[in-house]
């Protein structure tokens, strides 16, 4: 019995919105102002795209970051009472460590976005334009990001439900992320990470199933930046994960 109504507030509650991935139906009640999403008939409303670094390269990469000691805070965007958003570090949010990417990292990314760009363009019926700069993002043991969109505020009223999302970074259309470590499901499987997946909070597979992603270094994970993927990071558990992130603008 209990199966049978978890099937059945499945089918009610959640939109298939490519042939393997389903999304939370009330998302199509709230105002939301970017809703680019792909072809429906994609298997899977993201893309990855394996290698986009060797893993040498990663790895080389992984190893010159551990050792620089030039890191800040990861900040996260607050609405004042103003209606300024302002960017501050506050840890019961966000607990990472942002890092310069260093010239040859850069100029190597760069070249590679190119080759894979026209990839991407077609696979969200797309043209990227504008793009910011890589933030190079480190998560150590017990190091995590709650749940947020890349391009808008979550509004929940007094009982904490979702009401409404305020986009406050319009000009993010896609998010990149690209891994320099791997995702590992035990510590005993050597160099990587336990636990930090990124979760996207809103979407779920055939099997009812949240989406977690446990990439492999030099994987890049591409969504579009607005809150149907709401996503997390959770907490590594144990090891070393590192990412490099670019938001884009685009237009369809």
């Amino acid at each position: 019995m209990l199966c049978f109504i978890a099937i059945l507030f499945f089918e009610l509650y959640m939109i298939q919105i490519s042939n393997l991935i389903y999304c939370d139906a009330r998302l199509e009640q709230l105002e939301i102002t970017n809703r680019l999403l792909p072809n429906a008939y994609r298997e899977t409303p993201y893309l990855i795209v394996k290698n986009f670094f060797t893993p040498e390269l990663c790895m080389q990469l992984a190893s010159m970051v551990r050792k620089d000691k030039d890191a800040e805070a990861a900040k996260v965007k607050q609405e004042s009472i103003s209606g300024i958003i302002e960017a501050d570090v506050v840890t019961k949010y966000r607990k990472t460590n942002i890092y310069t990417l260093d010239d040859f990292y850069s100029e190597y990314y760069e070249k590679q976005f190119l080759k894979y760009k026209p990839m991407i363009e077609e696979y969200f019926g797309a043209v990227m334009t504008l793009s910011t700069g890589i933030q190079v993002l480190e998560y150590k043991e017990g190091y995590f990001y709650v749940k947020h969109a890349d391009d808008s505020s979550e509004l929940v009223d007094e009982e904490g439900q979702t009401v409404a999302f305020k986009c406050v970074a319009p000009e993010r259309k896609l998010t990149t992320v690209l891994f320099g470590t791997s995702h590992r499901d035990s510590s005993d499987d050597g160099e990587g990470f336990t636990g930090g997946e990124l979760l996207f909070n809103y979407l779920y597979d055939k099997e009812r199933n949240p989406v977690k992603i446990k990439p492999q270094a030099g994987d890049m994970v591409v969504f579009p930046s607005n809150p149907y993927f709401s996503h997390e990071v959770l907490p590594v558990e144990k090891g070393y994960r590192l990412t490099l992130v670019q938001w884009h603008d685009a237009i369809w």
